[in-house]
């Protein structure tokens, strides 16, 4: 464990997932049995983004919570190995939250998400505020209890990430908490063609925004106040095999460079698009998340 103040602060959900890929397209239900290599891992977005920062060597606290369970045990195991700050974890007494993801032979998915009891666990706040104090940002995700920490994180000065995932209503009420309080937001625009609508309607409920959006094959844009930009990917040579937690690693990018690092935005991105590329590369695992060694080195490259 790391002494604080901590730069990071990841808040939100993490948990045990289990990867199916097809030996297909897609599954054969004509017949009873697939045959499918299946394989777990910690992951979820709270455990690739606190991963994700140590493993670029920030010092990173996470508060979540675990089952008393073998899942809960892995997980525990997993982030302290990082050194991973966990003495804000607390418990789910419905057990490990976990996923299901069914992939595609393009390293696509579909998620099948058991949250337990995240909709309604009410954590003791005060081990949140004591790592939130001194941190320099808090990465918040998107279970229900989080939206109790905002108002600390804001409170103590610290700067707050939002990540809302895949976005299909911008007007949702669920996230409007999390939008209101950013100074960064994060979205996926896999469900829309074009992104600008939707920082627009953003923007409208929190005029202070920076944004950024993940778009896959098509890039990422930035986006804020005077306008939105569209970065193309990067060019590496690295395969395709798994685009689970892509999206966390492009935020883990962006906001080591941008927040901890004072890099502009754009280059900032262009690091978080990196370090999404190169999850992309990893078959199941949040294990070999990208060095800050290597990052540097696909950067200057």
């Amino acid at each position: 464990m790391t002494n604080g103040p901590f730069e990071v602060v990841v808040v939100g959900n993490v948990g045990i997932d289990t990867n199916v890929y097809l030996p297909g397209r897609d599954v054969d239900w004509t017949v009873e049995a697939n045959f499918t290599q299946n394989l777990d891992y910690v992951g979820q977005a709270g455990g690739y983004t606190s991963r994700g920062f140590a493993q670029l060597g920030r010092r990173t606290a996470f508060v979540g919570a675990v089952g008393d369970d073998w899942g809960g045990y892995l997980i525990r195991q997993a982030l302290g190995g990082d050194g991973v700050d966990l003495s804000a974890l607390f418990l789910d007494p419905a057990g490990t939250s976990r996923s299901v993801n069914i992939m595609a032979a393009d390293g696509g998915r579909k998620n099948f998400y058991d949250g337990k009891s995240h909709m309604t666990l009410t954590p003791d706040l005060a081990p949140m505020r004591r790592v939130l104090a001194g941190a320099r940002l808090a990465h918040v995700h998107l279970p229900n209890w989080a939206r109790r920490g905002l108002p600390i994180a804001r409170a103590l000065g610290v700067t707050i990430a939002c990540d809302l995932q895949d976005v299909i209503d911008p007007n949702d009420p669920y996230r409007q908490d999390f939008i209101a309080a950013a100074d960064i937001l994060f979205f996926s625009a896999a469900n829309h063609a074009d992104p600008a609508p939707l920082m627009a309607a953003f923007l409208a409920r929190n005029p202070r925004l920076m944004m950024v959006a993940g778009m896959g094959a098509r890039g990422a844009a930035l986006g804020g106040p005077d306008g939105m930009e569209v970065f193309p990917p990067p060019s590496l040579d690295l395969p395709i095999v798994d685009t689970n937690g892509a999206g966390d690693a492009l935020a883990v990018g962006f906001l080591t460079g941008y927040v901890l690092e004072g890099r502009d935005a754009p280059s900032a991105l262009r690091r978080g698009q990196i370090a999404a590329r190169w999850t992309c590369a990893q078959k199941a695992s949040s294990s070999g998340l990208i060095t800050r060694e290597r990052l540097d080195a696909y950067d200057a490259g």
